[in-house]
């Protein structure tokens, strides 16, 4: 029994702990995810890889300054492939919260639910690679957290020059529905601005007079 012991103890010591793992086309870690990983597989109307290609995506609220009214956004709004690319994704995630870097629509016999899908929970990278069809057409890339898409963090993948363009692309393309910043300027509205300036100019000679 103390032999047994022994030899269990070795095996738990010697073999070397990890902490990914590896379920149904998802690999998952404390960081992130990567979800329908496919650097190998052709799509049916492909006989072979066009070409290689290698973005860096960023992705984080600091991105989206540039953007009235926007939360979050990625570092690029568009990217533009030949048909039948590899195309290998470093997604890095510049904020403290979950983002995500989602292409949807991919054929589903390679990609379940027609999804590649990199996720960080925080700061960090992760890479993934998927193999576009031939067709031409226009991919949705996004966040699928909960209201990051809307606030910012949506872009198109085009290949072969794409089918069209994608709405309410931040910086590229038009909203569905416009933001609205107009103020209903009523007779208060002044009246309380005329009165806020005035409280703001006469503040300063008060206090230094009561010194």
């Amino acid at each position: 029994m103390k032999k047994l012991i022994i030899l269990l103890g070795f095996v738990l010591f010697a073999i070397p702990a990890y902490s990914v793992m590896s379920h149904k086309g998802m690999t998952m870690d404390e960081k992130g995810m990567v979800m329908n990983d496919n650097p190998d597989n052709l799509p049916k109307d492909c006989p072979e890889i066009a070409e290689d290609v290698h973005f860096t995506v960023r992705g984080g609220h600091k991105h989206a300054k540039k953007f009235n009214g926007k939360m979050y956004a990625f570092d690029q709004q568009q990217w533009e492939v030949k048909p039948c690319s590899r195309i290998k994704i470093t997604f890095i995630n510049d904020d403290d919260i979950r983002h995500q870097f989602m292409v949807h629509d991919l054929p589903g016999y390679l990609y379940p639910e027609g999804m590649f899908h990199i996720e960080l929970y925080g700061k960090g990278q992760k890479q993934g690679s998927f193999i576009v069809p031939s067709q031409p057409k226009t991919y949705l890339v996004h966040c699928d957290i909960a209201q990051h898409m809307e606030k910012g963090m949506k872009a198109q993948l085009k290949v072969a020059g794409g089918d069209k363009d994608l709405p309410s692309i931040p910086g590229l393309t038009e909203p569905v529905t416009a933001d609205s910043y107009i103020v209903n300027w009523t007779s208060a509205s002044w009246a309380m601005l005329v009165f806020a300036v005035l409280v703001g100019f006469a503040l300063p000679f008060f206090i230094l007079k009561r010194k």
